[in-house]
């Protein structure tokens, strides 16, 4: 999970409320549950100590959510009287009623399981005199600009005549210049919007040709789907963007980006199986248990952050002040929380916040998500973390893979 899209959550302070909301009902009585569920949140939220206007704000952002399976849930996190973020989730609340929290940070946690966590997606909806682009990622599909290409002569004539043969090398080259052009522009926007896996989508043989195009290393993350054309595509182009091959090419969209998370998943474990252990020379790769991760997020070290989401650790207490990189295994280590008074928090709330703020990415990992032939040997108590540079030796208070936690002493 890639946690840009937490920005705003983090450039202000709390108290924070924050409402995991399940709008799956399709019932005659739906509107009535959804408004006696979004009451019962704010009262939840007002029996914790929320000011009165934050919990209106929340009751009425909840009341008004569209019902039906999709989403089939949202998150709501408000501060100082306003809706500062709502994000969709993939997965319902566990329970049916509300998740409700209100605390000096934004509870994110259930995130990493209940929302959108697979890679972000580059698709190219190419044709033969252009292409497309949208990214696809977990706050939807957003439009990311368009490459034109040269749009004449791009069809072939029907005869057969040898006068025509000067025209229809014309018309080779036309193409082969815009998928030229196409994979240029490709390339470019790869290496600026973040998307991990790239589908392209359109005739095969425009497809293909821009494959072909493409450097190795981004071929190595690309796909071409089956389904799916420009909008604007000729006479094809009504009959292919029905709502039903839309429908098709957003599955093969969601495929890609989930065979590619599982294949992250697996190479990720894999190294911090790996890492965990002191190498010859002492350095070690990986951490795991609250204190090595607190000491590793407050040095900037966390490359990947591993998160279990049924692990013990998740919700043990440790301290935090009002920037991310203050934040402590023990309230008495008062060298590292700044000027601030400060607040206790949840393990994987203040991680996520530290992660989000130092550009670290988020990977869920669970028992049923790792592929055949990987060892399922998890983080002990949920919390791991592949780090950017190692250790010389374990750290002080607990190690990396030291088993001590926090005790919020």
């Amino acid at each position: 999970m890639e946690l840009g899209f937490l920005g705003p959550l983090f450039e202000r302070q709390g108290p924070w409320a924050s409402v995991y909301f399940d709008t799956t009902w399709a019932s005659e009585d739906a509107a009535a549950r959804q408004r006696l569920n979004a009451k019962s949140a704010r009262e939840q939220l007002k029996d914790e100590g929320a000011d009165d206007a934050t919990c209106g704000a929340v009751y009425d952002r909840l009341v008004s959510l569209p019902r039906g399976p999709e989403p089939p849930g949202h998150a709501v996190f408000a501060a100082g009287g306003e809706v500062v973020l709502d994000v969709e989730l993939t997965a319902a609340p566990p329970g049916g009623g509300p998740l409700v929290a209100w605390q000096p940070l934004p509870h994110t946690g259930p995130l990493v399981e209940l929302a959108d966590a697979d890679p972000p997606g580059l698709v190219a909806y190419i044709d033969r005199q252009g292409a497309e682009f949208e990214l696809t990622g977990a706050t939807g599909a957003h439009g990311a600009g368009r490459v034109t290409g040269a749009d004449w002569p791009v069809h072939r004539t029907p005869t057969g005549d040898w006068s025509e043969r000067h025209f229809q090398t014309a018309v080779e080259n036309t193409w082969e210049q815009n998928a030229a052009e196409i994979a240029d522009e490709l390339r470019i926007r790869w290496e600026k919007c973040g998307a991990e896996v790239l589908v392209l989508a359109g005739d095969a043989r425009e497809r293909n040709s821009v494959y072909d195009r493409l450097p190795s290393d981004l071929r190595e993350r690309t796909v071409t789907a089956e389904h799916g054309v420009r909008a604007d595509s000729g006479p094809e182009g009504p009959a292919a963007n029905t709502a039903g091959g839309r429908k098709l090419l957003a599955e093969e969209v969601a495929r890609a980006r989930a065979d590619y998370a599982r294949q992250r998943v697996a190479t990720a474990l894999e190294r911090f199986q790996a890492g965990r252990a002191p190498s010859e020379d002492g350095r070690i790769d990986a951490a795991e248990g609250v204190p090595a991760l607190v000491e590793a997020a407050r040095e900037h070290r966390v490359a990947v952050l591993l998160v279990r989401p049924e692990g013990p650790d998740l919700h043990r207490d440790v301290w935090v002040g009002d920037e991310p990189g203050q934040l402590a295994a023990r309230r008495s280590e008062t060298q590292y929380l700044g000027a601030t008074e400060p607040s206790r928090a949840r393990a994987d709330d203040a991680l996520l916040r530290s992660a989000a703020a130092t550009g670290a990415d988020v990977l869920c990992v669970r028992d049923s998500d790792v592929p055949e032939g990987v060892p399922r040997d998890l983080p002990d108590g949920g919390l791991g973390a592949l780090l950017r540079w190692p250790y010389e030796g374990a750290p002080e208070g607990g190690g990396a893979g030291g088993g001590q936690h926090a005790t919020g002493q």
